[in-house]
């Protein structure tokens, strides 16, 4: 997977930009993390820190749970018989689509959008009035959400940004990533307080990973275009295994019920429609 998508990149860099295509041998024993750095980069040069940062990324990222959108359909195709291929490719499908695995680039281009807009990052007045606007689908993409935050497992609490924020901001200190880093740390502690004043909502919510994830593969110097691949590169040990147990203890395939919620109507005839 990490090839497949490095690969890619490149051929896309050269097919559609107009840029070189650089292709890197691999080196063989080197940690997954470790590879895509080296194959990536056009010098192949990291540092020991980039690299345990990005398979903290990978990990935290890996599979965490059955429910979700991609590892639920990776099930649904194994219970059906179907071969690895179409499986996995049907999850990857399911985690290209902007409410599952795009969720970060909706993360980054808010963020973005308030970096524009807000002249002090510092200043919280200026800084909650800007979240009242996106709320009220006045600012950002009219979506009136702010991504990054609320998770609909994780309430308190997501332990993967806990973790992956103490990293980020470590490896922000006394750089130029420093400054917004602190940023979104503000909208972390904002959001709430002005999600309670404009929706009138006292209801738990916390930041997702996906608040943080962006910046960190912005600091590793990681193309946009790679943040889902990334995603799938992370999930694939996790659909492998979900895969397995499916194969070993499914037996059945999964039917899902649906349940019509359409009123009764009276019956007219074609001609008269």
């Amino acid at each position: 997977m990490p090839v497949i998508m490095v690969s890619a990149y490149e051929t896309k860099r050269r097919c559609f930009d107009d840029r070189s295509m650089i292709m890197h041998p691999l080196i063989s024993r080197q940690s997954t993390a470790v590879n895509i750095l080296s194959t990536l980069r056009p010098d192949r040069r990291f540092t020991l820190e980039e690299a345990k940062l990005l398979d903290l990324m990978l990990m935290l990222h890996a599979e965490h749970g059955g429910g979700n959108n991609s590892t639920f359909t990776c099930r649904v195709l194994t219970s059906s018989g179907t071969d690895p291929y179409s499986t996995y490719a049907a999850a990857i499908g399911l985690l290209k689509g902007p409410r599952h695995g795009g969720a970060n680039h909706k993360a980054i281009e808010m963020q973005n959008d308030i970096k524009a807009n807000v002249s002090d990052w510092t200043n919280d007045d200026e800084l909650a009035e800007y979240l009242r606007k996106i709320l009220r689908k006045e600012a950002g993409d009219g979506s009136g959400l702010i991504y990054g935050m609320g998770h609909a497992v994780y309430t308190l609490s997501d332990p993967r940004t806990v973790i992956l924020k103490e990293y980020a901001g470590e490896m922000a200190k006394g750089t130029e990533f420093e400054k917004e880093f602190h940023l979104l740390g503000s909208i972390e502690r904002l959001t709430p307080v002005v999600f309670d004043e404009i929706k009138h909502s006292r209801k738990a919510m916390c930041a997702n990973i996906d608040m943080y994830s962006g910046f960190v593969y912005k600091m590793l110097g990681i193309p946009e275009e790679l943040f889902t691949p990334l995603f799938a590169v992370s999930r694939m040990a996790g659909w492998c295994t979900h895969r397995f147990e499916e194969i070993n203890s499914g037996k059945r395939i999964m039917r899902p019920a649906y349940k019509s919620i359409s009123k009764e109507k009276q019956y007219v005839d074609i001609d008269n429609r």
